[in-house]
C-alpha cells in the first residue's frame, strides 16, 4: 500500500507512480490517438462529411451514452471499494482477536512452554492467512510447533493447532471450563476472518459485467472522433485519448483494488498488518 501526505497536492499532479494508471494505458492512448487522427484526415480532407447533417449529431449519441457510462463506473468503482474495505475490516479485526487473545493467556499465567507455543502460533496464523490468500504456501520459523501438512489448507491447520492446545490445557487442569470458554469463542474468530476473507477473494465481479463495461468503453471512444472531428477538428487527436485515460483508468483502480490481498501498489498493507501482529504479540506475551 502506497503511503501518501494527502495535502500534498504537488506531488499528485506532477509525480508519475508505478501504480498511476497512465503506464498502463500509454500504448493505448496512443493508438487511439492515431486512429482520431486518420479519421479526423479522412472526414476533413477527403469525406467532405462535414456538410452532411446526419453524421454531425453522431454527438448526440455520446451525450446519452456518456451518463450510463459514468453510472456503470461510479457502480464499479463503488463495488470494488467496498470489497477493499471490508477486507480492511476483517484484518483489522484480525489484529484485535489476536492482541485480546495474547492478554487472556498472559493472565492465566501459564508454563514458559505454553507461553512460547501461543506467542509462535497467533502470528503464525496471520502470516499463513496472508499466503494462502495469495495462493502461497507459508511454514514459518519453529515449525517443529506446530506440525502443518503442505497441500492442505495452513490456516485451518494453525487454527485445529490452537484449539486443540487450549483443550488440552483444559483436561490437564491448567485452565478451568470457564476460561476454555472464553479462549474458545476468540480462537473462533480466526477462521470466522479467514471465511470473510476467502470470501472477498474467491467472489469476483461477475465476468460478464466486467467484459461489458470494458467493451462499453472501447466502443464509445473509438466513435468519438466520427462525431467531434467537426467541431474539434484535429484537436480530438489529444481530447479523445484523454477520455480513455479517464474511463479506463477507473476501471483499471476498480480491478486492482477489489482483490485487496495482493501485492499491487494501492492493495491493502498485508505484509505490515502481518508484523504489527508478530510485534505485539510478543510484547505482550514475554
Amino acid at each position: 500500500m502506497i503511503n501518501y501526505n494527502p495535502k500534498d497536492w504537488f506531488t499528485f499532479i506532477f509525480h508519475i507512480h508505478k501504480a498511476d494508471t497512465f503506464r498502463k494505458l500509454w500504448p493505448l492512448m496512443l493508438s487511439v490517438s492515431i486512429f482520431s487522427g486518420a479519421i479526423a484526415f479522412a472526414e476533413l480532407n477527403y469525406l467532405k462529411l462535414s456538410d452532411t447533417v446526419y453524421v454531425k449529431n453522431i454527438g448526440m449519441m455520446h451525450s446519452l451514452l456518456g451518463f450510463v457510462i459514468s453510472m456503470l463506473l461510479v457502480f464499479r468503482t463503488n463495488t470494488s471499494y467496498d470489497r477493499w474495505w471490508d477486507g480492511r475490516k476483517l484484518l483489522g479485526a484480525l489484529t484485535n482477536v489476536s492482541r485480546n487473545f495474547a492478554m487472556k493467556i498472559k493472565a492465566l499465567k501459564l508454563e514458559k512452554e505454553d507461553i512460547e507455543f501461543f506467542d509462535y502460533a497467533i502470528p503464525k496464523f496471520a502470516f499463513a492467512l496472508k499466503d494462502h490468500l495469495r495462493e502461497k504456501q507459508y511454514f514459518g520459523k519453529n515449525a517443529f510447533l506446530i506440525e502443518i501438512e503442505a497441500g492442505k489448507h495452513i490456516p485451518n491447520q494453525v487454527a485445529t493447532n490452537i484449539f486443540s492446545r487450549i483443550f488440552e490445557l483444559q483436561r490437564n487442569g491448567k485452565i478451568s471450563h470457564e476460561q476454555l470458554i472464553i479462549l474458545n469463542s476468540d480462537v473462533q474468530q480466526f477462521t470466522e476472518i479467514c471465511g470473510g476473507c476467502e470470501r472477498i477473494r474467491n467472489t469476483p465481479i461477475p465476468y460478464s459485467y466486467s467484459a461489458f463495461i470494458k467493451k462499453f468503453i472501447f466502443i464509445y471512444v473509438i466513435t468519438l472522433p466520427f462525431g467531434w472531428v467537426f467541431s474539434l477538428g484535429y484537436f480530438v487527436i489529444p481530447i479523445v485519448p484523454f477520455i480513455l485515460y479517464v474511463l479506463a483508468s477507473l476501471e483499471l483502480i476498480a480491478e486492482e483494488i477489489e482483490n485487496p490481498f495482493g501485492e499491487d501498489a494501492n492493495d491493502l498493507p498485508v505484509d505490515q498488518i502481518c508484523d504489527n501482529i508478530e510485534k505485539h504479540v510478543g510484547e505482550i506475551l514475554n
